[in-house]
């Protein structure tokens, strides 16, 4: 059905990601690439203008590494055709960003229930529904 499909994967939510990526496994054309991604908060961006934090380069660093190696023994375990991408930003923006740079067909991205913070700024899975350049199936 898709050549190329997008699997989002948060660290805190490895189970969810387990289950996005049975998803994908089910929904990719044979020949067709799976690219599970992980995106590294950018935690400073989010501090102009309200404090000053300055978070060290050695604690992006590890979650990037953390990340590399969940993310490599996930595909292995599930034996798929694809490829690892770890990116720093903001997940939503770096979703979409990387939908377009690869001209993807599907994005999979894992919703949890929204708390009271995400109905004043939005939940992830909203906010790439609203911009992804592909289609986006949610999985609740």
């Amino acid at each position: 059905m898709y050549k190329k499909i997008i699997v989002p994967i948060a660290m805190d939510q490895l189970e969810h990601g387990e289950s996005v990526l049975g998803i994908a496994e089910k929904l990719i054309d044979e020949g067709g690439e799976i690219v599970l991604l992980n995106v590294v908060e950018d935690l400073n961006a989010y501090a102009q203008g309200y404090m000053i934090v300055d978070f060290p380069l050695e604690m992006v660093e590890e979650s990037r590494k953390h990340a590399t190696k969940t993310l490599e023994a996930m595909k292995a375990k599930h034996g798929i055709n694809g490829r690892i991408e770890i990116r720093t930003g903001g997940a939503a923006g770096t979703i979409n960003a990387l939908a377009h740079e690869e001209n993807a067909d599907l994005v999979i991205i894992a919703s949890h229930r929204p708390g009271l913070i995400d109905y004043f700024i939005g939940s992830t899975a909203s906010r790439v529904v609203s911009h992804c350049p592909c289609a986006v199936l949610v999985d609740r």
